[in-house]
């Protein structure tokens, strides 16, 4: 299972896009939150509300273009028949690539830590609710388990990377956003 997820570890890492996706997720959050319209400097009360409600439709673009390469590339370049050869079962192998992928993106939401203590030094008097932003944080890590898994599902059903990313990009706002 470890060697599979190193593997997947290293292969997002040796290409360029990993950096860029990660660069545009932290990007994208510090724009809505500092400068876009109705941030934080201009509402005049910091708070990391803007954020956490603006996050998880980041994170499915994100964890959707970690994933949508995980089992599809594999069956696509006919690897997945060598990974079938080593001493793995099926759950070692799924549960390597999803441990590799999660924690990616675990990776990419560890600088957002900067907007806590930033938001926090803002607020210097009264400071943040805490509480809240640990409670948040949680939840997106918990939901980040959730859009990985789907990812690494629908990865599993195809071998084009590109339908990968698009249907699990549905899958996770129909899971995030509710059926009704």
């Amino acid at each position: 299972m470890w060697p599979i997820c190193k593997k997947e570890l290293r292969q997002f890492f040796s290409s360029l896009t990993g950096y860029i996706a990660i660069i545009v997720f932290l990007l994208v959050n510090g724009l809505v939150l500092f400068v876009l319209r109705d941030n934080i400097l201009e509402f005049g009360y910091a708070t990391l509300e803007d954020f956490f409600s603006f996050a998880p439709w980041v994170l499915m673009f994100l964890i959707s273009a970690i994933t949508m390469r995980s089992f599809s590339e594999e069956f696509k370049g006919g690897t997945f028949e060598i990974l079938g050869t080593r001493p793995l079962s099926n759950f070692q192998i799924v549960a390597g690539k999803f441990l590799g992928s999660f924690i990616v993106a675990l990776i990419a939401l560890v600088p957002t830590l900067v907007y806590y203590f930033t938001i926090n030094h803002l607020a210097a008097t009264t400071g943040i609710d805490s509480g809240a932003a640990v409670g948040s944080y949680v939840g997106l890590v918990l939901l980040t388990g959730l859009f990985t898994a789907i990812g690494v599902c629908v990865s599993s059903f195809t071998t084009n990377s590109v339908v990968a990313f698009i249907i699990s990009l549905i899958a996770c706002v129909l899971f995030y956003y509710g059926f009704s």
